[in-house]
Order: structure tokens, then sequence, then C-alpha cells
């Protein structure tokens, strides 16, 4: 019986990655896909064994038990594949769900499992049904594999094929969908190989821009000036709630930057406040200082879950012509609808 250790795609393989562009290339030679909104995910199958690896490359099957299980019960044998996992909830992605897998309690974990099942949204095969390593293979061949793979499949919940094209309109027009379900558009040279841990790939995302309260600052790690402004906005409650912080403050700036906001110490957020460090940000300290809402600034951001901004901002510009409170949680709802759930069948892949 195969193991997974005598896979030729070690369980260690890191992704290949992608480097952040403005824009959707122009140039021929390459394809689009829409970029999930979920967690990376290299699916191997050995025989009996089933391992789900993170792009951090930890083990993602204690939190994806469904998963796991699913593809274990699947007609073929050995496989490795590249994909997202996303979890839909009313027929959207829904990020929320994904992060409340990451429990140590085993119990919430299966609970979850079974009350929101996750799927695998599968872009790339590393591995053939047959043993072969394609990571040598270009693009258009993996694809190619990945297709007569799914076909092997038959009619099943847990994988579905993200859609593909080389017409640029249709990539733009992912692009502009992107909300809820779309987190961008990824380009890959049709001729490519896998590049393990490479930026070989390219992505784009929409980026947006909100005006945000400051509502209060972070000092530099083990230094006396500014590190973070911390960003709010008025919900409907008439509140100022913590979305999120932005870092992007030139280091010739700080010093007076601290000075000015050292003297609008005040109440800060009167919502939501920001909490102390994270599991994923353990050198950073929780302390913050909370200050008057009167400076506005305008930053850009990509996604919004739960209300807050996923990741850090950019800082655009101070908005001295604006209100405290006319910076409201208006500005970062999704549009009605959901946008980014239109894919269709492009070049010859299989609609999700």
């Amino acid at each position: 019986m195969i193991k997974l250790a005598d896979l030729p795609v070690p369980l260690d393989l890191s992704p290949m990655e992608a480097k952040l562009v403005e824009e959707v290339p122009r140039e021929p030679g390459w394809r689009f896909e829409p970029k999930w909104d979920g967690f990376r995910c290299l699916a191997f199958r050995a025989g009996g064994e089933v391992a789900l690896r993170a792009k951090s490359g930890k083990p993602l099957d204690r939190f994806f038990p469904d998963v796991a299980a699913a593809l274990k019960a699947l007609p073929a044998d050995r496989f490795v594949l590249d994909g997202e996992l996303v979890i839909e909830v009313e027929g959207r992605p829904a990020f929320e769900a994904l992060q409340m897998r990451l429990h140590p309690a085993e119990s919430r974990v299966r609970r979850l499992a079974a009350e929101q099942p996750a799927r695998l949204t599968l872009f790339d095969c590393l591995l053939d049904g047959r043993g072969r390593s394609l990571l040598a293979a270009p693009l258009s061949a993996r694809r190619a594999e990945l297709e007569a793979l799914f076909a092997r499949f038959g009619q099943q919940d847990v994988a579905r094929l993200s859609p593909w094209t080389e017409e640029r309109d249709q990539a733009c027009r992912w692009l502009e969908a992107a909300g809820s379900a779309l987190d961008g558009v990824v380009a890959k040279r049709a001729d490519g190989p896998y590049a393990p841990g490479e930026r070989a790939m390219l992505k784009i995302k929409k980026i947006r821009t909100a005006d945000c309260v400051v509502g209060g600052f972070r000092y530099a790690q083990g230094a006396a000036d500014v590190g973070s402004l911390l960003l709010g906005l008025y919900g409907p409650d008439g509140r100022l709630h913590h979305v999120g912080f932005t870092s992007t403050i030139s280091r010739a700036e700080r010093p007076a930057l601290t000075r000015r906001l050292e003297a609008l110490k005040g109440e800060g957020f009167t919502g939501d406040a920001p909490g102390g460090p994270s599991r994923w940000s353990t050198e950073r300290t929780g302390a913050w200082v909370p200050l008057k809402p009167e400076l506005v600034v305008e930053v850009r951001y990509d996604q919004v879950t739960g209300g807050r901004f996923r990741h850090g901002t950019r800082l655009v510009r101070w908005r001295p012509d604006k209100s405290p409170r006319q910076c409201t949680c208006e500005q970062i709802r999704p549009p009605p609808g959901g946008g980014g759930q239109e894919t269709g069948r492009q070049g010859g892949a299989a609609a999700p």
C-alpha cells in the first residue's frame, strides 16, 4: 500500500506564491483565475492517507476533518492538489467561518464541520493519478491533468474546479466584481512550471479607500515614537468602533506626529475597542493610547471581514477637510448581492 512518505512530491513542499502588481498584465502568454477568499491548501492523498497543509506548512487536517474524510473517499488513490478551502454560509463564502475552525477543542471543530462543511476549490495538480510529479510540467499540462482527475472524482461535494481564462477582459470583469466571494485575480504563465516557494505568479486586487477617524495609536516597539494609528468608523449606534490600523508612517514624520497625537489624548473608541496582542502577533504590545476623535485619514484597503480591515491599510493622506462624524461604517459594507459570484465557464474549465 502506497504511503504519503512514498510520494515524489514531499509533504513539506512550499506552495507557489504570487507577487502583488497594480494591473492585470497585457502581454500574451498569461492565464487568469479568480483569487478565492479562503485558506490556501495543499491536499495530499496516498492510499488511505490524506494530509492537508496550509501555506505556512502547518497541518490543517484536525481543523478540516470533513475535507480530509471526503478526499479519502474519492475514487483516486493518489494525488497532490493545490487549492483554496472555502466555507459558504447562505450561498456566499464566509472567511469568518474558516477562522472559527482554528479552535483547540476537537469537539467544537467537528460540530462546526457537520454544520458548515468546507469545500476545496482546485486550481493546480502537482501529482497526477498515476503518481507522476508534475512540478516541472507547464501550467497548461498541469491543468489538463487536473481536469482529467476531477472527472474521475465523479459526483461529490468536497471539490470544485476554479475557472480560468486567457481573455484579459474576462479577468478584468472578475477583478471589478471582487468582493465577498473573490479576493482579486491571479495571473500565471501558461508555459510556466510550478515553482515552490517562489513568487512566480501575479496577483491583482481591487484596492478601495475609506476615510477613518484616528481613535488611538500604539508606540513603535522599543521606541518613544508612534508606530501605528488605530482606525475607527461610526456605526448606526453612533459609537466609534475600531476597524483596523495603519503603520505606513515615514520615519521622518514620526517625531512631530507623535507630539501631535500625545496632545490629543482622550476618550478614544466608544464602541468596539482594540484588544491585546493576537496569537499571530506575539511580539507586538497590546498597549495603546486613546485619542479624542478629531483627526481623519484616508486609507487604502483590500478586504473587510466581520466589519474590520483584514490586513493593515496604507495611509493615503490626512483629511482635515473631513468631519469625523462623516466617517461611518457604510463606507466598507459589501455591495448588495455580494459581488464576486460571477465566474462562468472560461477556457474549457468547468464552472464552480
